[in-house]
């Protein structure tokens, strides 16, 4: 049975960039699912699959529907026991877990500094118009004042992400010889700044950005169907 998943998009329905849908799209693909996707524009999640959540992604399994990215992961998980395991047993799961944590507190918040504007760009107008609206409400400040931090801001988080540098000196993924669901959260997030903005947050040299390739590798190079931003 083909899993429908819920994809956020811009103007281009093909250039699907949430750092939380691609954790569910690459989770998918390690499961070698069958996959079809929505591409679902911001002032249209609230229809998605009559109002279930405010965000994306949502997936639909035949009568199961499923929200949140980890939420995701936990169910093909559990629902796919037979399949490659995205967690490797619950000490994988609670890893995950820190995972996330960090990733959206650390990567996050510089990647919408550095993509901010573009991110507005790849938006229709009423999207765009939304888009504006809410991220300036939630950010207290222009969209243009955002972005112009990221300069100054790129050798802290180039610098914040030593843990991860060191980690990936003994091993090539976050899940040791093979990816697991860790990996593509922070994956996750790099793909989204790969896809909105050409800014380039990584040295091609650090041995993060050479992962990062690793993973645009994985599944039949999933990640590299949507080029980077020109």
């Amino acid at each position: 049975m083909t899993i429908l998943l819920y994809d956020l998009v811009g103007r281009d329905e093909n250039r699907p960039f949430s750092p939380h849908c691609w954790k569910a799209a690459m989770a998918l693909a390690h499961k070698g699912l069958d996959i079809a996707t929505a591409p679902t524009r911001f002032l249209e999640v609230p229809a998605v699959e009559g109002g279930v959540s405010k965000t994306l992604p949502v997936i639909r399994d035949g009568d199961k529907v499923v929200i949140d990215s980890f939420a995701i992961a936990l169910y093909l998980e559990e629902a796919y026991p037979d399949r490659p395991t995205l967690f490797g047993g619950d000490g994988g799961k609670a890893m995950a877990r820190f995972i996330e944590r960090w990733s959206q507190s650390t990567i996050h918040p510089y990647v919408t500094t550095a993509a901010i504007v573009d991110l507005h760009a790849m938006q229709d107008e009423t999207n765009g118009a939304y888009f504006r609206q809410s991220r300036e409400q939630r950010l207290g400040k222009k969209l243009e004042e955002v972005k112009a931090a990221r300069e100054t801001g790129l050798g802290t988080f180039r610098a914040s992400l030593e843990p991860l540098r060191s980690m990936l000196s003994y091993q090539p993924f976050i899940g040791g010889a093979s990816p697991l669901f860790a990996d593509y959260i922070v994956f996750g997030a790099l793909q989204w700044a790969r896809i909105a903005t050409s800014y380039q947050l990584l040295d091609d040299g650090d041995v993060v950005a050479q992962w990062f390739d690793r993973c645009l590798d994985l599944h039949g190079g999933l990640g590299r169907k949507v080029a980077a931003a020109a």
